[in-house]
């Protein structure tokens, strides 16, 4: 980019700049300099590197999705919890938000993602132990007791069951006198990851695809600040993947929503906005900054060039990060605390929108009031007293980062090419033959999309090599043959098999681990789930049941039934049953019937 165009944009950003809210606070650096909101290159410099970097709140949005930065607001501190029963995991969140967490994100227990109730037999022993146990909406009654709906933002992590938790949510703020049009919050629903990476799914792919069509229908016309999906990079990342395959993915994934809500005749620029994403924040600093920072670019591109969202809030990618689970050890478990802080550094730098910093004995068990607060505290740290929050993209234009910015963007648009040619946008052959020749794997992925809608729209032929495609859209085709391949679970295997030789030849290194082994640090104590809370919550769940309606839950539970058969919107009907105290595993239970369960196909 010349000089001229790199100071017409600075002066964008500054009009953009001064209109914008910000704090009040001091921005300048421990010894009392002053900073600039935002550094660019010299004036009068041309950089050809600019039309990739851009400013603050401009697209490409590589440097952030605001002129701001952190300057306008920082990110939000969101402390995942749940364990045991809904009292305990209840007074967790009175004190992460006592101690300065910004909003609730909520981890369930095994029983409860799998669309089971706590007194099935596949649940015994698991009940409360990952997460908290929702049987139906009373247990989220007890779990949000005096912390009001309405005034908080919620994230929930949950896929398989997540439509009727998100429903039994909303009966629980109906309860509490809410109007649930104005409820904010989060809800994952990704089930693309979990065929990919995490394993927690209810039926085969199509069922699950219909309830998130329906959510999104549901939402966008009911409840338009809520995020009906989360898609979710940070299992993808925990089961081995490379950082490159954890952003392609996870995209991918985001763009199969975006197709399916087109699909149902949604207006891109008004449901792109409720799309979320989650990351993964790993221990090599730099890369894991140019993973963020090429997430937003890829996102905008494909969103205005692709699927023609023609607003900036269609086209920003919102994440939030927490850092990498996979990356605690057991051994020396205090070093974990040095892991988080620099995961979580780099999350800041890369322009996380809300944080979650994992605690030191995660690897072990659940954490401790002592450890969660370390965690919760590093944040703080961070936050107040680093200097961070001063400039936005302080890393903007440095030569390593904006290349491996570029670098990890060229490999994920490489996988992005794979995966069109899985679903037959493109033959296979012309997909790894446009990567050998050297071209630009991005505008090989645009135009071969843009080749599939004029075929989609009569036209042009399709290819001959091209398979069977799925009506949704390119990029789910290309998904789900993955899925039913096997070709996920064998990239993701092979990436960690890579590693696990690295750390065993010593090229890489884990301290306390592969090296430096010796230490003085003792045992920690740990919090244990007592057996007492299953048999608490299954005595709990039988006195609900005794107690209810049962001829309205049986009616309920029928009228879901019928929806299912047919093509009705799922969630008013998954809603009532919520308010009769229907169960999750009543009312999975009546889906499984219909739909059926899934068995995965390994690839390996």
């Amino acid at each position: 980019m010349d000089a001229e165009s790199i100071a017409e944009g600075r002066k964008r950003w500054e009009q953009r700049y001064e209109s914008a809210a910000r704090r009040e606070a001091d921005f300048t650096t421990l010894s009392g300099l002053e900073t600039e909101p935002v550094y660019g290159p010299p004036e009068g410099v041309a950089d050809p590197r600019m039309d990739r970097i851009g400013w603050p709140g401009e697209f490409p949005f590589t440097r952030g999705l605001y002129p701001t930065g952190y300057r306008g607001r920082p990110w939000t501190i969101r402390q995942f919890a749940g364990f045991g029963n809904a009292e305990q995991t209840n007074a967790r969140y009175k004190m992460l938000l006592k101690s300065g967490s910004g909003g609730l994100s909520v981890a369930f227990d095994m029983p409860t993602l799998m669309g089971r109730d706590s007194d099935e037999a596949a649940s015994l022993g698991e009940v409360g132990h990952c997460g908290v146990a929702i049987d139906s909406t009373a247990d989220m009654d007890r779990l949000f007791d005096g912390i009001d709906l309405g005034g908080v933002t919620t994230s929930m992590t949950i896929s398989g069951p997540a439509i009727p938790i998100f429903c039994m949510y909303l009966a629980a703020a109906e309860r509490q006198g809410v109007d649930i049009a104005t409820l904010d919050g989060t809800l994952q629903t990704d089930i693309h990851k979990e065929y990919i990476a995490q394993k927690e799914w209810l039926f085969p792919p199509e069922p699950h695809l219909r309830l998130i069509g329906d959510l999104m229908e549901y939402c966008a016309e009911n409840i338009p600040r809520y995020k009906p999906l989360s898609v979710s990079g940070y299992h993808i990342r925990e089961a081995g993947s490379t950082a490159a395959q954890e952003l392609a993915f996870t995209l991918a994934d985001g763009f199969s929503y975006v197709e399916l809500g087109l699909s149902r005749g949604l207006d891109v620029d008004r449901f792109a906005p409720g799309l979320s994403f989650f990351f993964d924040a790993h221990i090599d600093f730099f890369e894991e900054i140019a993973k963020f920072r090429a997430a937003r670019r890829i996102w905008a591109r494909w969103l205005r060039d692709v699927y023609g969202a023609t607003t900036d809030r269609a086209q920003w990618l919102r994440f939030h990060t927490q850092t990498a689970g996979v990356s605690l050890t057991a051994q020396q478990p205090y070093n974990n605390v040095v892991r988080t802080a620099v995961e979580a550094l780099a999350a800041i730098m890369g322009g996380t929108n809300s944080l979650h910093t994992n605690a030191l004995d995660e690897t072990l068990a659940l954490p401790t009031d002592q450890s969660a607060e370390i965690a919760l505290r590093t944040q703080s740290v961070l936050r107040d007293e680093t200097g961070v929050l001063n400039v936005a993209d302080p890393l903007g234009g440095s030569w390593y980062v904006e290349a491996l910015t570029d670098k990890i963007e060229a490999e994920a648009e490489k996988i992005f090419l794979q995966i069109l040619a899985l679903g037959g946008t493109v033959p296979m052959t012309d997909a790894a033959g446009a990567v050998g020749r050297g071209e630009d794997p991005a505008a090989a992925a645009l135009e071969a999309m843009k080749i599939d809608a004029a075929a989609r729209s009569g036209d042009v032929d399709a290819s001959g090599e091209a398979a069977p495609r799925h009506e949704i859209g390119p990029v789910t085709s290309g998904i789900l043959q993955g899925i039913e391949d096997g070709w996920f679970n064998a990239e993701i295997a092979e990436a960690a098999f890579t590693y696990q030789q690295q750390l065993e030849d010593g090229t890489k290194h884990i301290v306390g681990v592969t090296e430096l082994h010796d230490t003085v640090t003792p045992d920690l104590e740990i919090l244990r789930i007592s057996g007492d809370v299953e048999r608490e919550q299954n005595a709990v769940l039988a006195r609900r049941r005794a107690g209810r309606d049962n001829a309205a839950v049986d009616r309920a539970l029928a009228e879901i039934a019928t929806a299912a058969k047919g093509t009705a919107n799922l969630i008013e009907p998954i809603l009532a049953a919520a308010r009769a105290e229907a169960t999750l595993g009543e009312i999975c239970g009546v889906l499984r019937v219909e739909w059926g369960e899934y068995r995965e196909t390994t690839g390996l």
